[in-house]
């Protein structure tokens, strides 16, 4: 392996890390700030703002890589990743914190860059390798993040934020002296239209037919922010659990999620095919989810935690049946287009589903979860409707018979 793939490596191991740190003890964090005991609509508000920024100026960094080159914008992300956590560690009101996360979500560039990075010295037929890589190492360090995070949490409030502030800046020591730059710059004038972060989100007016994968990838990314904007108030409301009880609830999950993503959606797609592990995922998931709605013990989520996970095998299914809807010319069109929807279900969801916690918190906690449920049941029906396109024969092949 090359020096600037084990710089590169480590940095997404070290960012993964920082990410994961934050998430057991965040809900504390506002409860001291604000002296307010349900800051579920603090967090959900949070979370969005740095997906607004993150959305807006995605395209900005995205064209400034390609215009001064990969090293520059990555060492502005990193800066901007250890500027937030220096915000979180010192916050002594809620706008020092409103302010640190609009400045991570505004040089947010670190896994794209990063991505970019490695497709620049990367042949073609080594890319998915590496990429796999790149995968297994974000996994790695968010397993171990929100373990760490819980564990330094419950010694001290502040500490995991300053743990996660030095381990960014670390990072942007390691690759200001050793990661050297991928792509020289480039004299070319930025287009201003390039930087219109739902110019990729016209094309799904072009082809309507598009509309239903489309909406399935905004189901699917907006049940997904649900966890991180909701597990640790929940698990704190529910069991009384400790940051270090939360920490190991989403380690657990990580190394779940992380197996389940890495041997069964294969297998899963060639016995059930696409469509059928889509909705082996959602049931899988709706079954997890209900059992936590109503358990009574915490052991019952540890033990549930593999059936959970189980839904980990829809979203490769769905990514493969996606890829399959468009011509070859026109992947990376479609492939922004699901970006931009990404990043609208993370905007969108957290809000949402803040708003939901924050109303049944008193009653009952782990309504929360089927709320999910019932988001997740709206794509059944366009599942079962969705027209599935056969993979295209090969010359060699010949026509299918």
């Amino acid at each position: 392996m090359t020096r600037p793939l084990i710089v590169i490596f480590t940095a997404i191991v070290l960012d993964a890390v920082g990410i994961g740190l934050i998430f057991p003890i965040l809900p504390a964090l506002l409860r001291d700030i604000t002296h307010a005991e349900n800051v579920a609509a603090y967090i959900g508000t949070l979370t969005a703002l740095y997906a607004v920024m993150q959305f807006i100026f995605a395209p900005v960094l995205g064209a400034l890589s390609d215009r001064i080159g990969r090293r520059p914008v990555l060492l502005i992300s990193l800066a901007g990743a250890a500027v937030n956590y220096l915000f979180l560690a010192f916050a002594a009101d809620l706008p020092m914190l409103f302010l640190g996360r609009a400045i991570a979500g505004l040089t947010s560039a670190n896994v794209s860059v990063a991505t970019a990075y490695i497709t620049d010295i990367s042949p073609e037929e080594k890319r998915a390798g590496r990429f796999g890589l790149f995968n297994a190492m974000f996994g790695l360090g968010f397993i171990i993040g929100p373990v760490a995070g819980g564990v330094l949490g419950d010694y001290w409030l502040r500490l995991p934020f300053m743990a996660a502030a030095v381990l960014n800046g670390l990072n942007l020591l390691l690759a200001f002296f050793v990661l050297p730059e991928s792509r020289p710059g480039s004299r070319e004038k930025i287009a201003l239209s390039a930087l219109n972060p739902l110019k990729p989100l016209h094309a799904v007016l072009e082809v309507k037919s598009l509309l239903p994968v489309v909406t399935l990838f905004f189901i699917f990314s907006a049940t997904g922010e649900a966890y991180g904007t909701c597990w640790a108030l929940w698990g704190s409301d529910a069991f009384h659990w400790s940051g270090l009880s939360i920490g190991l609830s989403l380690g657990a999950f990580g190394i779940c999620q992380t197996l389940t993503q890495a041997f069964l959606p294969g297998p899963a797609v060639k016995l059930l095919g696409e469509r059928g592990a889509i909705l082996t995922g959602i049931a899988g998931a709706a079954m997890a989810l209900t059992v936590m709605a109503f358990a009574g013990q915490g052991w019952m989520i540890f033990s549930i935690m593999p059936v959970f996970t189980l839904g980990g095998i829809g979203v490769p299914a769905l990514q493969s049946l996606a890829s399959r809807q468009v011509d070859e010319n026109r992947q990376g069109q479609f492939q922004g287009v699901l970006a931009s929807v990404v990043s609208l279900a993370s905007i969108v969801a957290p809000l949402g589903f803040s708003s939901v916690y924050f109303l049944v918190r008193q009653a009952w906690p782990g309504a929360i979860w089927l709320s999910v449920v019932a988001v997740y049941a709206l794509a059944v029906p366009l599942i079962l409707a969705l027209r599935l396109k056969n993979p295209a024969p090969t010359a060699a092949s010949g026509p299918t018979p």
